[in-house]
């Protein structure tokens, strides 16, 4: 189950009709924490806004891991699949076998300047490039926003700001801590089921009310397949790419736990606290390392509700069940798993061994 969707059938009927069957390029990367959305984006395109729809994708993407191994799905829906060596010059003959497209997806950050200057020659109604929100410096409290700081010596500012440059259509989409369906980037989910399934020690930083966002990659992919009859109102814009509830990290341990079947109180009392603070400068392992930022990280997406009409259409909560099912389907709740970080950590703070 999932939340409705702003607007109705018929809204999306009319964009359907504006877009016209619009050819339409997404330009998909190898994988990571933004590998799936390319996949849940061309569906979205295809299907809610009448478009065609050709990917490129990275040749050192692994095809028989998620999402690329579901690339039939994509083929079945009439997207023309494509590939390219995208670290080794191969972005150019891709691009101009495709041809001038309305609206260009951006999903990559290694050649994203040659597919900014071949775009701008296109001139697309829309250029949509998938940015980060992992460039805002930390707040003590509340959201963070497209207004806020940010570190001006990150690589996706800067790509940002060369779609201006070029003179494109361009919006550029913030996102941050994405999990499945099609995902290849588990760890942000897996590491509260790990510890939960083996009834270990979770470590959370400060008194675990620090608040973040996990985001489905639908409603990511939904977003940014909202600048499709939103052209002008996107232009030139900066959206804030998540779900609009920021959970602290209890919130969340104790939705894994209903997830799993447990107690969540019960779960709570193998919850450790630790000041990062203290920590400054330990020499602590990487492995098994806690998935979040030890601060306030959750973004706010007011901006991109009122001036994309979207929301999101999942929750967590009503996600995290069918999440739980495929990390036992899996075998991921079987074995030992990282804990290295988790022991050094212990260990600093006089913990451990028990």
């Amino acid at each position: 189950l999932g939340r409705a969707s702003a607007g109705g059938a018929g809204a999306a009927a009319l964009v359907i009709l504006a877009a016209g069957g619009a050819a339409a390029l997404i330009v998909q990367n190898k994988g990571g924490g933004h590998g799936e959305i390319g996949y849940h984006l061309a569906l979205k395109l295809v299907r809610e806004k009448g478009l065609r729809v050709t990917m490129i994708t990275d040749t050192a993407a692994k095809t028989d891991k998620p999402p690329f191994d579901a690339y039939a799905d994509l083929e079945a829906a009439g997207v023309a699949l494509q590939s390219a060596d995208f670290a080794g010059g191969g972005i150019a003959a891709a691009l101009q076998a495709v041809g001038p497209c309305e609206y260009v997806f951006d999903n990559q950050n290694v050649c994203t300047k040659d597919v900014q200057q071949a775009a701008a020659a296109w001139g697309p109604r829309a250029y949509a490039y998938v940015s980060s929100g992992g460039m805002y410096k930390p707040l003590p409290e509340g959201p963070l926003l497209e207004t806020g700081e940010v570190k001006e010596d990150n690589k996706q500012l800067g790509l940002e700001r060369n779609a201006a440059a070029n003179g494109l259509a361009w919006s550029a989409y913030r996102p941050q801590y994405i999990y499945g369906p099609k995902t290849n980037k588990r760890d942000y989910i897996d590491w509260f089921f790990d510890r939960i399934t083996r009834d270990l020690p979770i470590l959370l930083p400060a008194d675990g009310t620090l608040r973040t966002t996990l985001t489905n990659a639908e409603d990511v992919a939904g977003m940014l397949a909202s600048v499709v009859g939103r052209e002008d109102a996107a232009r030139g814009q900066v959206f804030n790419c998540a779900t609009d509830v920021r959970l602290s990290h209890n919130e969340i341990v104790a939705a894994c736990a209903r997830a799993a079947g447990r107690d969540p109180a019960e779960v709570m009392k193998k919850v450790v606290y630790y000041d990062p603070k203290s920590l400054k400068g330990a020499e602590l392992a990487k492995g098994g390392k806690f998935p979040f930022r030890e601060t306030h990280f959750g973004v706010g997406v007011e901006k991109a509700k009122q001036t994309l009409g979207w929301s999101p259409a999942h929750t967590l909560e009503q996600d995290l069940p069918a999440y739980f099912a495929e990390y036992q389907r899996l075998g991921k709740d079987k074995g030992a798993v990282k804990r290295d970080w988790d022991e050094s950590l212990l260990a600093a703070v006089g913990l451990y061994p028990a």
